[in-house]
């Protein structure tokens, strides 16, 4: 098929290959053939057969290859609160003297998403599913990366610059103003960039959005044909003020305007009634878990009773961190809690079918991402294994799950073209990246602290 006068993009031979399709399973040294932006072909390596001809050849023997991880929910912008809000649990959002999204400015914004963005993808994410403030410029900033960002500006109707003094109100002018801008934000850069930057419509939670409000997001879904993603039960505090305005828990709201189901991803999902377990698994919605962040508030989703419902899990980083890696160990270790012992139901392939498949289904791109299937875009990651942590290489998935780091990130391949090669980004400064993100953090502190 590819020849010297017609030669393929990439051809990757040597390394040990986690494909995450259950027809290919795992290949020990594999030949990976990308054009175009596709994976043209995947299977054995014959180092006596001769490779095709390709405009660049890497050898990655001594690699553990798996595809790019899709993290489906994130707040790039939040590491501006990294070391601080971890030990604040639920408070920091609604706490004078934290820097929030409302006090953000644009060129704050910018820099901090490309770290965050940044750090994903030098930890091996190909997709991040992200949500904040200045979405308009932090979805091209970071799509400047080389990676796929779906982003969406907060949609939300409560006034976030009053909450942490205590008045939770809605007001239609901020619902409309926020809805309008995520609508916007599709139009102008749904499908850019050689289609790695997405829309979804990100409704913040049941509490800060008024019934109205998730109706016209539901009607806004439909229309654009986009997902929609959210916070559900994340906290007590978020189901009591539901059930005292709409007299219902914030999953019945939901199901009640439209927006449970495949079409939507719920993050966190802590505080669900048996009831809510049940209208969640049945509706085939997915839920963005995020054990890592979870823990680290002393709570654990229940993800072994969401699963048995009926619900997709995926996983995501949230805040403060990038390393999907963790995320796998952590929600394996998090379901073998709740299992109270290890079985087969939860092991080391059934979160990284999360940290891959699982979270392209979530965003309705299960058909292109997620799998090292020939056909589908060309994302992937490979891991350095020839260091002392990850030898010796008896099981590449469990030492790659249990023992493996972000940081033992090699080459990502995200549309078919290298964005990190030898651990480092392709296509941005990193010091300068670095330096920009710190100067932001420094001055919202001095603001944040000068207000109280």
């Amino acid at each position: 098929m590819f020849s010297t006068s017609h030669p393929a993009d990439l051809v990757i031979y040597g390394p040990r290959v986690i494909t995450v399709d259950p027809e290919l399973g795992e290949i020990p040294v594999a030949r990976l053939v990308i054009h175009k932006g596709y994976l043209i072909e995947i299977g054995p390596h014959d180092p006596h057969t001769p490779l095709p001809s390709a405009r660049r050849t890497l050898d990655l023997s001594g690699r553990v290859v798996t595809p790019g991880f899709v993290n489906v929910h994130t707040h790039t912008i939040l590491n501006m609160v990294r070391g601080v809000a971890e030990d604040m649990g639920f408070a920091p959002a609604y706490t004078p003297g934290v820097p929030h999204g409302h006090d953000v400015t644009e060129e704050e914004a910018v820099a901090l998403a490309k770290l965050g963005a940044a750090e994903a993808l030098l930890f091996g994410s190909t997709l991040i599913n992200d949500s904040y403030v200045h979405a308009n410029l932090t979805l091209p900033a970071m799509g400047e990366l080389g990676m796929r960002v779906i982003t969406c500006g907060r949609i939300h109707d409560v006034d976030f610059s009053r909450v942490h003094e205590g008045i939770w109100e809605h007001d239609s002018a901020i619902g409309e103003k926020t809805l309008g801008e995520a609508v916007a934000l599709h139009e102008s850069w749904q499908g850019r960039m050689d289609g790695r930057l997405g829309v979804e419509l990100a409704a913040h939670a049941p509490d800060t959005c008024s019934r109205d409000l998730l109706v016209k997001v539901v009607n806004a879904r439909d229309v654009l044909g986009v997902q929609v993603n959210g916070h559900l039960s994340q906290s007590v505090k978020e189901n009591r003020r539901v059930q005292e305005r709409d007299g219902m828990s914030p999953t019945e709201l939901l199901e009640d305007v439209g927006l449970l189901g495949p079409r939507f991803t719920a993050a966190h999902c802590m505080h669900v009634s048996d009831s809510d377990i049940a209208r969640i698994g049945a509706s085939g919605t997915n839920i963005a878990h995020v054990p890592r962040g979870n823990a680290t508030g002393g709570r654990i989703a229940p993800t072994t009773r969401l699963r048995k419902a009926g619900a997709n899990i995926a996983l995501a980083t949230d805040n403060m961190h990038g390393d999907m890696v963790e995320v796998m160990r952590w929600a394996l270790m998090m379901g073998r809690i709740q299992e109270g012992e290890i079985n087969e139901t939860w092991q080391p392939h059934h979160v990284l079918e999360m940290a891959t498949l699982g979270g392209a289904k979530a965003l309705g791109l299960d058909a292109e991402l997620g799998s090292l299937t020939p056909g589908k875009r060309a994302d992937l990651v490979a891991f350095d294994f020839r260091r002392p942590h990850l030898v010796p290489l008896m099981n590449a998935l469990g030492n790659l799950v249990h023992t493996a780091q972000g940081r033992d990130v090699d080459y990502v391949v995200c549309n078919g073209e290298v964005v990190v090669e030898k651990g480092a980004l392709c296509r941005a400064d990193t010091n300068a990246l670095l330096t920009d993100a710190q100067s932001a953090a420094e001055a919202l502190w001095q603001r944040a602290r000068a207000q109280m």
